[in-house]
């Protein structure tokens, strides 16, 4: 067997690896560079990553950042939910935009108001803990979920 046949299987193999190591870097660069708070979102004309019709009222938005660092913005609470029950892959950050306040709240901070209409039907706005009338981020989540067919979580 000559020399080059033998160089070839390890030039291969030092590819294999050179692709693998950048991958698996550009993975952990990209989680540590993920965004501290929301995203601004181009209202109108940013898709939501659930239903695909685009994040229009802002008293309805919300936003995750997935395990990859990739933010992705919801047209209404529940999609974000259904998102949450679809996705193996876990959310590290995620905000809800109050409902008639121009700011971001974030899910550790969060309850929500019944509302009629919403933009997918899931009746449910962003206000701060401690609303009167406001359920907590578990009610909600299982709120939408029953009503998206995913009662018990999926």
């Amino acid at each position: 067997m000559s020399r080059e046949f033998r160089i070839v299987p390890i030039l291969l193999l030092g590819s294999v690896l050179t692709t693998v190591v950048g991958a698996v870097g550009w993975s952990v660069f990209a989680a540590n560079d993920a965004p501290d708070g929301p995203l601004p979102i181009v209202w109108d004309k940013a898709a939501c990553s659930t239903c695909s019709m685009h994040v229009g009222e802002p008293g309805f938005a919300a936003q995750l950042v997935d395990g990859t660092g990739r933010c992705q913005a919801f047209d209404d609470p529940g999609c974000l939910f259904v998102h949450l029950a679809d996705h193996a892959l876990p959310a590290t950050r995620v905000w809800f935009h109050h409902r008639s306040e121009e700011r971001w709240i974030p899910a550790d901070a969060v309850a929500f108001v019944e509302v009629t209409p919403s933009p997918m039907g899931f009746g449910l706005a962003a206000v701060d803990t401690g609303t009167p009338g406001a359920i907590d981020f578990a009610a909600a989540n299982e709120r939408c979920l029953r009503r998206a067919g995913r009662a018990g979580g999926r």
